[in-house]
């Protein structure tokens, strides 16, 4: 079943503006069914991501002339809790209407100033300073119990999130089991993501504490399928899907996925 309501969203990592420019001409090329960029904040590069939102609308329109939706992820641990949205003004003059505020970890580096800010009280001034912008919040399957898990969500929807990007999945029967469970109403963001070594397998059994479905298998070949059963998922109950590709290049991954 195909949704006109869903959107494909290709999550693109901002090493430099020369990448970014690079990775949306690809997107156009060869992804015609991509609608949205999606950027996060990652500290060891100097393009954050509301600047890396602006050289991605620059680059490129879609085949069909449109602009590309972009959605900057915000680390609630860079916002100082004492001075007005830092990227505030620079997202308005963009046109960028959609963030996503995740967590952050703190004292990534010794040189980058942290504050101990959580992620439900910058969704709140995102919705009290930015009210036009859309406020989607994180969702993490596997770091806690699904109890635990519920009640944070249930923390950022009050502070005013709209909808959930969720931590890339790698099989649609928990996906199932997690949209039986989600508010009704909230517009969801499922992910998915490459892992293609036993290495990077490791990692995210280790790190995020993910259990890998018995079908699961560290190739190219499992991941791109696995993208189409997940576009297919969020398509049929007219929900969005974001795509990572991580070690591998955008047309490697998602060229001729659709």
């Amino acid at each position: 079943m195909t949704s006109t309501q869903s959107r494909i969203s290709v999550e693109l990592v901002p090493r430099s503006v020369e990448s970014v420019r690079t990775e949306m001409a690809q997107v156009r090329a060869h992804l015609p069914w991509v609608d949205t960029i999606n950027i996060p904040d990652l500290l060891k590069f100097e393009l954050r991501s509301w600047e890396a939102t602006r050289v991605a609308g620059q680059a490129v329109r879609r085949p069909d002339g449109t602009a590309y939706r972009r959605i900057p992820h915000i680390r609630a641990t860079d916002v100082n809790p004492d001075a007005p949205l830092p990227m505030g003004q620079d997202l308005l003059d963009q046109g960028v209407d959609e963030v996503l505020v995740v967590s952050g970890d703190h004292g990534d580096y010794f040189t980058h100033q942290t504050y101990p800010v959580d992620a439900v009280d910058v969704i709140r001034r995102f919705r009290a300073e930015l009210p036009q912008l859309r406020v989607y919040a994180g969702l993490d399957p596997y770091r806690t119990g699904i109890a635990q898990e519920m009640r944070y969500l249930e923390r950022k929807l009050a502070a005013g999130a709209t909808g959930i990007f969720t931590q890339p999945f790698f099989d649609t029967h928990l996906m199932a089991a997690w949209a039986g469970i989600l508010p009704r109403g909230v517009e969801v963001w499922w992910g998915a993501t490459t892992v293609t070594t036993k290495g990077a397998a490791g990692y995210w059994r280790r790190r995020n504490l993910v259990a890998f479905p018995t079908s699961f298998a560290p190739t190219i070949e499992w991941q791109r399928d696995f993208a189409r059963r997940a576009i297919d998922f969020a398509r049929e109950r007219d929900q969005h899907i974001y795509l990572m590709p991580v070690r591998t290049s955008v047309t490697d991954y998602l060229a001729g996925v659709l």
